[in-house]
């Protein structure tokens, strides 16, 4: 399995709609992924640093795979789509990692 790990940065200037995020964006990522492999979806909102300084992502979305092919798989079919909605909830760029689950 794998884990697909969106963060979004947080900062001066840096929009994000979070209710758009969480009633558009989350179920259109799952409507279209889910027979795709997409096993969960999970949203975080960043809430600071140890140090009490602001975090580094406002928001993060952890999305669990079958496999890394089905991942692609998912993207290929329905990415556009996923990514042309981006702009109707931020203004950053999101750093994407691809992550394997050891345990």
């Amino acid at each position: 399995m794998i884990l697909v790990t969106v963060m979004y940065p947080a900062g001066a200037g840096k929009t994000f709609d979070l209710d758009y995020y969480l009633k558009k964006h989350i179920p259109l990522v799952k409507e279209r992924w889910t027979s795709l492999g997409l096993k969960s979806a999970q949203v975080l909102r960043g809430a600071g640093k140890p140090d009490g300084t602001p975090p580094d992502y406002q928001t993060m979305a952890l999305l669990t795979f079958g496999s890394l092919d089905d991942f692609k798989a998912a993207g290929k079919a329905h990415g556009a789509e996923i990514f042309a909605d981006i702009p109707n909830f931020t203004n950053t760029q999101a750093v994407v990692q691809i992550n394997e689950i050891l345990e």
